[in-house]
């Protein structure tokens, strides 16, 4: 989510209103209804925050009367609270959307950010749309908006004639701050005007001045006297009601869970998160593909509890969150009859083996102190699993194909000077048994010079791996030289992975070994002219080789221009050109491979996404020389939007490639398995095309149902098989017998939800989902009558019912004692 970071990485000319401004809290004489009408008598003693100023298009243009905005804001001993008027000349200029919780859309917004320990570098904000609707975000000195976090607050607007207005309530307990008697919050407040393609905000940025939270005012003088309690309880049960896909007598199952999430504010600075046998079966589908590459697929990790709050444990790229619940380690490994640990016997036949491990609890714990000393310690266990087999006499008996597992992260994140930190994370997997632990242990430097016109940033890491008879070490950094301020922007980087380093029991690292440079440039024009408002040109070179045997790996260099018209409209154009390369992966043995010089073309359009109809399109054209090989992607991706309440979209992925050259399998002599002397690649075509349906109605802004159908299909024909050859080129293969396996590979999903927010923070989810896959050897051209065998196929499918319910002490506290 990056709608708000405009000052991140907007690099542009200076502008003359470089201040820093000032606004004095006041506190609340009175009760405030949240209604979006600012008609209570306390909003006339706040000071009002005015006078905006624009971001973009025109940077440091002062805002026009006609379209003013005027924000105030209070406090309380139970919250802060903040209201406005966003004026426009009628209503019609407003643009506004029932979009549902954390989502933006192309709704107009106002958000306020706080930097509540004024360091400059961390920072939560908090957005209402004209129709009341909430999105919230944390902010880090790497630049990042992280959309995932969510807080219970309260939000409405009312849209009348001379524009909308708002009100804000958020409650202590959404907020981490320092014990100090009086506090002054870095606050930064942005409005977003779609339809007039403006941005504006309360104290001028710098667009030539890197950072967004250290270009930000200030609130000054709050007086929280005593800390809240901050305590509150989501209980939660959930029904499912599932059906295998088969004709079975038992294909119908049932079950009822339930659960709870706790949050103590163990002090004003860190809070305490808890999971209690969490359920996640409601969660959105994987978009699962066909993998012919040597490295794993990284899926989007859709669990809230690893998405929220968990900034801190993010850094070092250490923490790969879906490897709690993964797989099971010895999934496949307990079919494999040289396995010294238990496995399945000739006369045996497995009857359950679990596709993922089962998480018992987890639990979070982070903050930071009032001198910028941010502390995390995450942990979580996963029950052992177990496969169950069959013999030929019907007896039943159970193989560990996971052990108990506990993974645990603690971090270490001190703020400097200068928007700068130095951290320090460890990540540790220890499980029971003969299975192996594994430790990493990464030190982080973040350093801007007085200026904030150069930064220096390392991350150097240490691995180990603990086997019952030996430890395995492994060494791996990051260094970066920046320059990240000005129209002209240059980094240089190296990163470095010596063969032993391995990060993947809790993080997610393809290959190791290597030893890397990068050179990235780009300039940038934010001046709007006569036909653009913004452009960019970027360029990158990156050099790789390996690490121990210093060998040439690839060399790649790319030159990328982007700009926003005048129109709204998006459009972009890319080249890029790879010479000859050596590819160690690919082979799956580290057998060297030599890719042929090869160059790719890309360009994109994006059309006004304020109207109702709009719409992207993009191409990619790989040309290579190795068998004319020939790699082609297009996209598009459209949205109607029939009225505020209803939209359709769809989009379609196809990619044909002719000619690929990649690898197929190690062929061994009939008898000998284990043997593999040759080792084939294949010459085939693949295509494939990803359609993605989606629809979505709100009733209001509380309550609305979603569907999203998704089909992919992927195709790979074999056309000729050919043996690598030690010196890493292919040559047609002398083995007369090889079994032609093509692929047809299909997913199918269908997630549909209802939803419905009937108290702050608790909610009643009904969600239908449907899932099918089908995979064999069959080629065909139509994808329609593909798409048909599909469907035909039996779904496995579940329908859950799940109720939330939200507890907020404090505010139970607030209500008897006003009763």
């Amino acid at each position: 989510m990056f709608v708000l970071l405009l000052g991140t990485c907007f690099n542009v000319r200076a502008f003359a209103q470089n201040v820093s401004r000032e606004l004095s809290a006041t506190r609340s004489v009175g009760p405030i209804k949240v209604d979006g009408i600012l008609n209570e008598t306390a909003w006339k003693e706040a000071l009002p925050a005015t006078h905006f100023i624009e971001s973009r298009p025109y940077v440091g243009k002062a805002e026009s009367e006609v379209n003013k905005t005027v924000v105030y804001l209070l406090y309380d001993a139970y919250a802060i609270y903040v209201g406005g008027t966003c004026y426009e000349p009628s209503k019609d200029s407003i643009s506004r959307e029932l979009v549902g919780r954390d989502k933006l859309g192309i709704n107009d917004f106002i958000s306020v950010a706080f930097d509540l320990y004024n360091d400059k570098i961390n920072g939560v904000g908090f957005f209402v749309t004209p129709y009341g609707e909430q999105y919230d975000a944390k902010y880090s000195n790497s630049g990042d908006e992280d959309g995932s976090w969510n807080a219970v607050w309260d939000s409405e607007a009312k849209v009348h004639q001379d524009g909308w207005s708002f009100e804000m309530r958020i409650p202590y307990s959404a907020l981490r701050y320092s014990k100090q008697p009086v506090q002054n919050w870095g606050l930064q407040i942005t409005r977003r005007r779609t339809k007039a393609g403006q941005q504006l905000v309360w104290n001028p940025i710098n667009p030539e001045i890197n950072g967004f939270l250290n270009q930000a005012g200030m609130w000054k003088g709050i007086q929280v006297t005593k800390a809240p309690v901050r305590l509150s309880f989501s209980p939660y049960i959930a029904s499912y009601i599932n059906h295998n896909g088969t004709v079975d007598a038992n294909r119908t199952s049932s079950s009822l869970t339930g659960g709870m999430d706790v949050k103590y504010g163990i002090s004003q600075s860190f809070t305490l998160d808890m999971t209690l046998v969490p359920d996640f079966g409601q969660v959105k589908s994987d978009n699962k593909v066909l993998n012919l590459s040597p490295f794993e697929v990284r899926y989007e990790e859709n669990r809230s509890f690893f998405t929220e709050g968990t900034e801190l444990f993010n850094k070092g790229d250490l923490f790969y969150s879906r490897r709690i619940g993964q797989q099971p380690i010895h999934y496949y490994a307990i079919q494999d009859p040289l396995r010294e640990e238990d496995h399945v016997q000739d006369n045996e036949v497995i009857i359950s083996n679990p596709t993922e491990s089962k998480l018992v609890n987890a639990t979070k714990v982070s903050g930071r102190l009032h001198k910028g000393l941010g502390i995390g310690v995450f942990n979580a266990i996963t029950q052992p699993m177990y496969a169950i087999v069959e013999n030929d006499r019907g007896e039943k008996r159970k193989i560990l194909t996971d052990p108990l597992t506990n993974y645990n992260i603690t971090v270490l994140d001190q703020t400097l000077k200068g928007n700068s930190s130095i951290s320090f994370i460890n990540t540790n997997v220890s499980r029971a048994g003969k299975d192996y632990d594994a430790n990493v242990s990464s030190a982080l430097l973040n350093l801007n010079n007085k200026h904030n016109t150069f930064n220096f940033f390392g991350n150097f890491s240490l691995s180990k791996l603990f086997y019952p008879d030996y430890t395995l070490s492994g060494y791996a950094h990051t260094i970066r030289l920046a320059k990240t301020s000005g129209r002209f922007l240059v980094n240089v980087t190296q990163d470095l992975q010596d063969q032993k380093y391995n990060k993947n029991d809790l993080g997610i690292n393809n290959t190791n070994n290597y030893l890397d440079h990068n050179l990235g440039i780009s300039y940038n024009w934010w001046k709007p002219t006569s036909w653009y408002n913004q452009l960019s040109i970027n360029s990158n070179a990156a050099y790789s080789r390996r690490y121990l045997q210093n060998d040439f790996q690839r060399f790649q260099v790319y030159f990328f221009v982007s700009a926003q018209l005048k129109n709204l409209w998006g459009v972009g154009s890319y080249v890029s050109y790879n010479p000859e390369g050596h590819d160690y992966y690919e082979s799956r043995n580290g057998s060297l491979f030599i890719n042929t010089a090869s160059v790719g073309l890309h360009g994109w359009v994006e059309t006004n996404r304020a109207k109702k109809y709009n719409g992207n399109a993009y191409y990619w054209v790989y040309i290579d020389k190795l068998f004319k090989a020939r790699r082609y992607e297009f996209g598009l991706a459209h949205q109607y939007r029939f009225s505020d309440k209803f939209s359709l979209s769809q989009g379609i992925n196809y990619y044909p490639y002719f000619n690929e050259a990649g690898y197929y399998s190690n062929y061994s002599n009939p008898g000998s398995w284990r043997t593999m002397p040759v080792l084939l690649f294949s010459k085939r075509d693949r295509n494939t095309v990803e359609n993605t349906f989606q629809a979505k109605y709100n009733f209001n802004k509380r309550s609305g149902i979603s569907l999203r159908v998704r089909h992919y299909w992927s195709q790979v024909e074999h056309k000729a098989f050919f043996d690598l050859k030690e010196n890493g080129l292919l040559e047609p293969t002398v083995v007369q017998d090889v079994e032609v396996r093509n692929q047809n590979q299909n997913f199918f999903n269908i997630d549909m939800a209802y939803s419905m927010q009937f108290a702050p923070g608790s909610f009643i989810n009904i969600v239908w989902k449907e899932a099918s896959t089908t995979y064999n050897d069959l080629i065909s051209s139509s994808y329609f009558s593909n798409f048909k065998s599909t469907v035909s196929v039996p779904q496995i499918n579940n329908l859950s019912v799940k109720i939330l319910y939200y507890l907020d002490c404090l505010a139970l506290k607030k209500r008897r004692k006003l009763n």
